[in-house]
C-alpha cells in the first residue's frame, strides 16, 4: 500500500483509508460481519480509519462506530501500532436526524466519550469538529479541543465542513492538520471555493466524503458510460476510476470510502495501483 503523510506532522498513513460509516447506521450489518471488513483492511496495508461520534443509529447508540472500530483493533492478530483513527464530534443524531451541537460544553463531553470509545489508553489519534455551529464561534467550539489536545486527550485536530474563512479560524486557535469536505467529480465546491487550493498550499490532508457522489449515485456508476468505458479498457470498476480521479486532483487527498462488505474495501484499496492520463480526467470531468 501506498503511504502519505497526515498533514505536516511527520507521520505516514496509507494514500487509500476506510470510512466506517456503512457499518453503524440503521441499515449496518452485522458486527461480525464489520469486523471482517476492518481486519480485510488491516492486511491490506489500510491505516487510517474514519469515523464520528455520530456514525450510529440515533442518540442512544451515540460512539457506535468508535466502540466498533476499537473492538476489530483489540480483535486483530496483526500490528496495528501505526493505524490512525479519526473520528470527529460536533453532529447530533436526535431520531435518527442529523443536527449540530458546537457548544463548549457538549464537545467537551463528547470528546472525553470518543476517548473512552476508543480505547481510553491513548490520546485519540485526530478529532476533526464535525461541521460549524452557527450558534457559536469557531473559536469558542474550538477551544474545548485545544483543551483537549493540552490534557493528553488528542494527538492531532482536524475541521470538517469548513469554509477557508472557518478554516483560518480555527488554526488561530489549535493546529489544524486535515479538513474534511464533500468532494467528487459531481461535487466541486471544494474547487470553487477555495478550500482545496488552501489544503495543497498549506499541506493540510484534504479527506473527500461522499467520493461516490451519494448513495443513488454510488449504485448507478457503472451506468456513466465514460466511467464504465474507462473501467473497462483497464480492467478496474468504475469505483477504481473515481477513487483514481479524486487523487489525481491534489497530492493532499487522502480518499476514505466507506465499506461494509470485504470485497468493496478490497476494491478500493486497489485504486492505489490506478493511473488516468490528463486526456482520461478530461473524459470525466466531461461526463460528470
Amino acid at each position: 500500500m501506498e503511504t502519505k503523510q497526515l498533514g505536516k506532522t511527520g507521520v505516514f498513513v496509507s494514500a487509500i483509508g476506510l470510512g466506517g460509516m456503512p457499518m453503524s447506521l440503521s441499515n449496518r450489518p452485522p458486527e461480525s460481519q464489520s469486523i471482517q471488513v476492518i481486519h480485510r483492511a488491516l492486511d491490506l496495508g489500510v491505516t487510517f480509519i474514519d469515523t464520528a461520534d455520530s456514525y450510529c443509529q440515533d442518540e442512544s447508540d451515540k460512539h457506535h462506530n468508535e466502540k466498533l472500530i476499537h473492538k476489530a483493533l483489540t480483535s486483530y492478530s496483526g500490528d496495528v501500532s501505526r493505524v490512525i483513527v479519526a473520528t470527529k464530534g460536533g453532529l447530533m443524531r436526535p431520531n435518527g436526524s442529523w443536527g449540530r451541537d458546537g457548544s463548549p460544553e457538549h464537545l467537551r463531553q463528547t470528546i472525553r466519550e470518543s476517548f473512552a470509545a476508543l480505547g481510553g489508553e491513548k490520546p485519540i489519534d485526530v478529532w476533526q469538529y464535525h461541521a460549524p455551529d452557527p450558534q457559536y464561534t469557531i473559536a469558542e467550539s474550538l477551544k474545548s479541543a485545544k483543551e483537549a489536545v493540552d490534557a493528553g486527550l488528542i494527538r492531532f485536530v482536524g475541521v470538517s465542513n469548513f469554509s477557508v474563512e472557518q478554516i483560518k479560524q480555527a488554526r488561530d486557535v489549535v493546529e489544524i492538520i486535515s479538513v474534511q469536505n464533500q468532494y467528487s467529480p459531481w461535487e466541486r465546491q471544494p474547487e470553487k471555493d477555495g478550500v482545496l487550493q488552501y489544503c495543497t498550499q498549506e499541506g493540510l490532508t484534504f479527506l473527500p466524503w461522499s467520493p461516490f457522489g451519494g448513495s443513488r449515485r454510488h449504485q448507478n456508476l457503472a451506468d456513466i458510460p465514460a466511467i464504465a468505458q474507462l473501467a473497462k479498457s483497464k480492467g478496474v470498476s468504475v469505483y477504481n476510476i473515481v477513487l483514481a480521479w479524486l487523487r489525481s486532483q491534489s497530492p493532499s487527498i487522502l480518499p476514505i470510502p466507506g465499506a461494509s462488505k470485504v470485497s468493496s474495501i478490497e476494491d478500493s484499496a486497489y485504486a492505489v495501483n490506478v493511473m488516468l492520463s490528463e486526456q482520461e480526467l478530461q473524459t470525466i470531468n466531461r461526463a460528470t
